[in-house]
């Protein structure tokens, strides 16, 4: 029973860092300091954490979740690998200072494009295929 608790407590601490970590990439995105392909990369990173649409929806059973799991914390990764230490230390200092998340309506609009445009292409590619 105290190991269970341990690791609940380990998740729960690796859980805070990954939103704490979101927030900060959200102001990586914004910062003059920022190199384009880090601010490009933190952009998307961002917008996809924060995104309420994800690649694979919540609602299918463990790939759902599986996707945040994996694709936000090596973003995550990617992007502290290419900002400078010192925009990062101040961007997470701006991350610690925030209590709303940020919600990016672009990024979702940019998904939901995403996929309205793989089901026109399977309707077409199905069409065209008369099946």
């Amino acid at each position: 029973m105290r190991v269970a608790m341990k690791w609940i407590d380990r998740l729960k601490q690796w859980a805070k860092q990954i939103k704490r970590n979101v927030y900060a990439v959200w102001f990586v995105a914004r910062d003059p300091e920022t190199p384009f392909m880090a601010k490009l990369l933190a952009l998307l990173v961002a917008a996809y954490a924060i995104s309420p649409i994800d690649l694979i929806p919540d609602f299918i059973p463990v790939l759902g979740y599986l996707d945040d799991l994996i694709l936000v914390p090596l973003g995550i990764m990617l992007v502290l690998r290419l900002v400078p230490a010192e925009v990062m230390q101040r961007c997470r200092l701006q991350a610690d200072a925030i209590s709303q998340k940020p919600s990016s309506y672009i990024a979702a609009s940019v998904f939901i494009a995403l996929w309205l445009l793989l089901a026109y292409a399977a309707y077409f590619y199905l069409y065209r295929l008369n099946i």
